[in-house]
């Protein structure tokens, strides 16, 4: 999970940004899926849930030249450092299995 705040000016932008990276984790190996979040009471707050198959998966994708020149812009638009805590998966609940 990746936690962050942004300007009050790029919310907007930022959440396209957001949406694009998503896109573009489809079909990487190890992507199983990403959902962001907001809470009710602090719109500039986002909180980033993506799950992956390994972190090896995930840092490949990381080294990938196209997320790279998406995090600049993303970056541009946090009013902070994002922090990023991982955790291990104890129990899967979905609606479709």
């Amino acid at each position: 999970m990746t936690t962050t705040r942004l300007r009050p000016v790029g919310a907007q932008e930022w959440d396209a940004a957001m949406r694009e990276r998503f896109d573009s984790a489809r079909g990487r190996p190890g992507w199983i899926s990403g959902q962001l979040l907001t809470p009710e009471d602090e719109p500039d707050a986002r909180t980033i849930v993506g799950t992956w198959r390994s972190r090896e998966d995930w840092a490949a994708w990381h080294d990938d030249p196209a997320f790279l020149e998406q995090r600049a812009t993303l970056e541009r638009l946090e009013a902070e450092p994002n922090r990023t805590q991982w955790f291990e998966v104890v129990a899967d609940a979905r609606a479709d299995t």
